[in-house]
């Protein structure tokens, strides 16, 4: 079924974002900076790959304990994580360096990771970016018939039970990248004709992505068992670990900025058109958490700081803590939501309580 054109009030009477992008701008040229990565970023970029590079070469190359290896393979997990959130994100962004060639080679990374650049494009930028929390449009609120993330999702009896299982299942998004998500995404982007850029023909795009899972399956799976002589029980046990890690930690950031008691999960009216414009509905559908904490602005690759993200996508993470400042009193002046809370502790409780409350049944309209 073709999915219903959806179009943002484009009118901003309150000239809301006028005034946050001119505020926005004025602080970079004031500081004389640039809006991409800085040495910060490029120097921790370089500890996410020692976290997730090290542990493969240390099991490969030593004949550790079992032990030993199991907790490297944690710490892969969290390399995978980092990784992702740190450098792939921005790069993807194009927010990494000034510089497309690099923002290109940094965003390939998500290729270590299990995933493709292109999906995670369409996915994220494309539909996340553009239609957030809009029911049917935002994958990010698709989880198949087993969790329900809107109240705009059709109810099942096992969703009552949603809040104890869905941190069960949370672990299993880079895996599910690895072996089918890609594959499925292709399908229907592909069929959809979905574009974030110059794309290359049907046969191109495939033969990427079949290329790329063949060399992930033979650097992480065949080399460790052929070449180093790993029994392939541990090598399996460890690539689940650390796949399983990376999507605990992936998971729960993510839905920490949008599956939450306070972001809103609006939808258009009958001719396709909604409430507000673009920018003023990340507002009202994206929380930030934790700001305070510098590990998790370090760790988090800002991801804590969302509603940041979403209005300036195009701005590296190393900026956020700044032009938050800038967006926060913003709003306050135009009189629009800012949802954060103190910290992830208190952002987790709001979304398992979130679940819980979507896992009840809908009462039945008289």
């Amino acid at each position: 079924m073709k999915k219903k054109s959806i179009r943002f009030e484009r009118a901003d009477q309150r000239k809301f974002f006028t005034t946050l992008n001119k505020r926005v701008n004025d602080y970079f040229r004031q500081k004389s900076l640039k809006k991409t990565g800085d040495f910060k970023l490029y120097f921790k970029t370089l500890i996410m790959f020692i976290l997730l590079v090290t542990p493969y070469f240390l099991i490969t190359i030593f004949d550790f304990h079992f032990v030993l290896d199991f907790a490297l393979c944690i710490v892969m997990g969290i390399g995978v994580a980092g990784v992702g959130m740190n450098v792939m994100h921005d790069a993807n962004h194009g927010s990494f360096s000034s510089k497309k060639w690099v923002n290109k080679i940094m965003g390939s990374s998500i290729y270590l990771l299990a995933g493709n650049v292109y999906n995670w494009k369409v996915q994220h930028n494309l539909l996340h970016h553009t239609f957030t929390n809009i029911h049917e449009h935002d994958e990010d609120l698709e989880a198949g018939r087993i969790l329900r993330f809107s109240k705009h999702t059709p109810w099942k009896k096992h969703h009552r039970y949603q809040h104890l299982y869905s941190i069960l299942l949370y672990g299993l998004l880079t895996i599910n990248w690895s072996l089918t998500s890609d594959f499925t995404q292709m399908i229907r982007y592909r069929k959809r004709k979905l574009s974030v850029g110059a794309e290359k023909s049907d046969i191109y795009m495939w033969s990427m992505l079949i290329l790329t899972k063949i060399l992930y399956f033979i650097i992480w799976i065949v080399l460790p068992i052929v070449v180093f002589d790993i029994a392939w029980y541990q090598v399996i046990i460890g690539f689940f670990v650390m796949h399983y890690i990376a999507g605990l930690i992936l998971s729960m950031i993510f839905q920490l900025a949008h599956i939450v008691e306070k972001a809103e999960t609006p939808t258009p009216n009958e001719s396709g058109f909604m409430k507000n414009t673009w920018a003023i509905h990340q507002l009202f559908t994206t929380a930030n958490f934790g700001t305070k904490s510098k590990f998790l602005n370090w760790f988090s690759g800002g991801l804590n700081h969302q509603i940041e993200h979403h209005i300036f996508p195009n701005i590296s993470h190393v900026h956020y803590t700044k032009i938050a400042e800038i967006v926060k009193s913003t709003a306050k002046e135009f009189n629009l939501p800012y949802h954060e809370y103190s910290s992830i502790w208190v952002a987790i409780e709001s979304h398992f309580n979130h679940l819980k409350h979507l896992g009840n049944k809908p009462a039945v309209a008289v």
